[in-house]
């Protein structure tokens, strides 16, 4: 199967392709007449163009249209069987896989693979290995794979491939890195912003054309959708909602700085909180396991909400209450249509997201706030993988 217009990006009839397939990918199916109408092209040139991405095997002819009267026109679409999209989503000590087909529908989903990426080419090569031995796995062969994305946390910079939180060099960006390990394109994305992104396709967010993602797993990020497109900024680093300073607290923030709100906000607050009160002596569930030297991580915490554990929930609330302070500022700035709630925090369910709308309500104008939503993930921990999934299409179809 010829996909090299894919990659083209120049050429007229290239151009032309790339544009079908995403009238396609966006509004459904197409007749040639529709196709000519969208795309100001002549009819025979269209025919022409869908001819050879029938034959490429892009689209396929999915039969005659129903009409009131008239001769039925054919009607072309997506062929799901023409390539697949992997997205990679890497967390704290677990990594998420997806696969889609090429017409976006989901066809595998692993939530939680264990691996810990270190900051070094070896362990870049070992994450490619591990997602080349789920492939197959999963009989997705790699030649197939159209394109992949991958989620990383912190300052990523998704034209150039660097992301600073995982640096392996001036000369080698990890997008580069990994294309060379698997043989397709890879596109690297802001955990957060591929998060909105999955939320906005195929999640709660019913394409909304204002919409904040609020990602609250070990830290704390951010995605916007503004008139319908992910935002950026200027340098590509926008969203960085967890290093806003809002606090008063005088606690240093991984990032070097103090009163980021990540150190009172974030899944990595909730665990230092709780295990501050263990150490006075509160009551919890965890206290004894706490003081037989086991470890104790914010599953378990998040686990001991579930059980109504108090000084768990009382923790939660709290971080809930600050967050939706915060989320009001946001609201009053830029007025959406929906504020999402994910990441891992989010398990937590209404002892989190009640504060926050307590706290929104509180603090926010209600002139503006009265008609922003907000709600939880529909994708959960999906979210990131499928995210990363539909970047990588949209990027490599030019839709984004």
């Amino acid at each position: 199967m010829n996909g090299s217009f894919l990659n083209n990006t120049g050429g007229k009839n290239a151009i032309l392709k790339k544009q079908i397939i995403a009238l396609c990918v966006n509004e459904g199916d197409y007749s040639i007449a529709d196709l000519s109408k969208e795309l100001s092209t002549s009819i025979p040139t269209i025919t022409k163009l869908v001819g050879e991405l029938i034959e490429e095997g892009f689209i396929v002819d999915m039969g005659k249209q129903g009409t009131n009267g008239g001769r039925r026109p054919s009607i072309y679409g997506l062929n799901p069987s023409a390539g697949y999209f992997v997205g990679i989503d890497v967390r704290k000590e677990n990594i998420g896989i997806a696969v889609t087909n090429f017409k976006g529908q989901i066809v595998d989903v692993t939530i939680e693979y264990p691996f810990i990426l270190r900051n070094s080419e070896e362990s870049l090569k070992e994450l490619c290995e591990t997602v080349k031995d789920h492939l197959v796995k999963s009989n997705i062969p790699a030649e197939m794979v159209r394109a992949y994305g991958i989620n990383l946390t912190g300052r990523v910079n998704n034209e150039t491939g660097y992301c600073f939180t995982y640096f392996i060099g001036e000369d080698r960006p990890i997008g580069d890195f990994m294309e060379d390990e698997l043989g397709a394109p890879v596109f690297v994305e802001n955990d957060s912003r591929a998060m909105t992104y999955g939320e906005y396709i195929c999640g709660v967010a019913n394409f909304e054309k204002n919409m904040l993602f609020i990602n609250v797993s070990w830290g704390l990020g951010m995605g916007m959708i503004i008139d319908g497109k992910l935002s950026y900024g200027k340098s590509g680093y926008s969203g960085e909602i967890g290093h806003f300073p809002f606090m008063d607290n005088n606690q240093i923030c991984h990032c070097g700085k103090t009163g980021c709100l990540e150190t009172a906000a974030s899944g990595s607050a909730i665990h230092r909180m709780f295990i501050e009160k263990l150490n006075e002596g509160r009551a919890s569930v965890l206290a004894e396991a706490y003081k037989n030297g086991e470890k104790i991580t914010l599953q378990d915490i998040l686990n001991a909400v579930a059980e109504e554990d108090v000084l768990a929930i009382e923790i939660v609330e709290k971080t809930g209450a600050t967050l939706g302070r915060a989320i009001a500022g946001l609201i009053n700035i830029f007025n959406p249509e929906l504020v999402v709630i994910g990441g891992i925090v989010s398990r937590a369910k209404d002892y989190l997201l009640l504060p926050i709308k307590g706290s929104i309500q509180k603090h926010s104008l209600n002139l503006v706030s009265k008609d922003t939503a907000i709600k939880f993930s529909k994708l959960g921990e999906k979210a990131g993988p499928i995210g990363a999934c539909m970047l990588s299409r949209s990027r490599l179809l030019g839709l984004i």
